[in-house]
């Protein structure tokens, strides 16, 4: 098996892959890349405009065009935005090659984070219903990664703690 070199964060919107990701990333001194941010930065502009004026079709050959040139960094922890791990090349290449950790959350914690969100273009108007249904759909593609981490009940602390635990085991196994 070939050294898995990039810690990548996947989930829901709301989940904390960034703000995880961050602190994994400040902890281990490895390089930190939020690929929604790179994307505005790429574009400059904000990705709920490029879904209002582009579409999500556009946004999606973006963001793998992005994803794919940003996995190819070494030692850096990437955070993905919440539908990026349902594009298949991207799934492909994290699976084949980085550590993939999907931060599970209970629907109503998620609920509760995203649905008053305007910069959310995917559930700025959507019911409980079709969020529910949006996290199903995506729960299903996500149990692909390597690791799943049950956040509920957990610290920010505790769930860094925990990835960087799962990561020194298996950077520990690979020597």
């Amino acid at each position: 098996m070939k050294s898995k070199e990039n810690i990548v964060f996947l989930g829901m919107m709301g989940s904390g892959k960034s703000s995880i990701g961050l602190l994994v990333a400040k902890k281990l001194k490895l390089n930190f890349v939020d690929i929604d941010k790179e994307i505005e930065k790429n574009l400059n502009t904000t990705i709920k405009r490029i879904f209002e004026t582009k579409g999500e079709v556009y946004f999606r050959k973006i963001e793998e065009k992005i994803t794919l040139k940003k996995l190819k960094l070494n030692s850096s922890v990437i955070s993905l935005g919440g539908g990026a791990f349902t594009n298949k090349n991207i799934r492909n290449e994290i699976i084949k090659n980085h550590l993939s950790f999907w931060l599970n959350w209970d629907d109503k914690t998620l609920i509760k984070r995203i649905k008053d969100s305007k910069k959310r273009p995917l559930v700025a108007n959507a019911n409980e219903n079709e969020i529910i249904d949006l996290i199903k759909k995506r729960s299903t593609i996500y149990s692909k990664a390597l690791y799943e981490v049950k956040c509920d009940n957990l610290s920010k602390n505790l769930i860094v703690n925990r990835v960087i635990e799962l990561y020194e085991k298996i950077k520990s196994k690979n020597k």
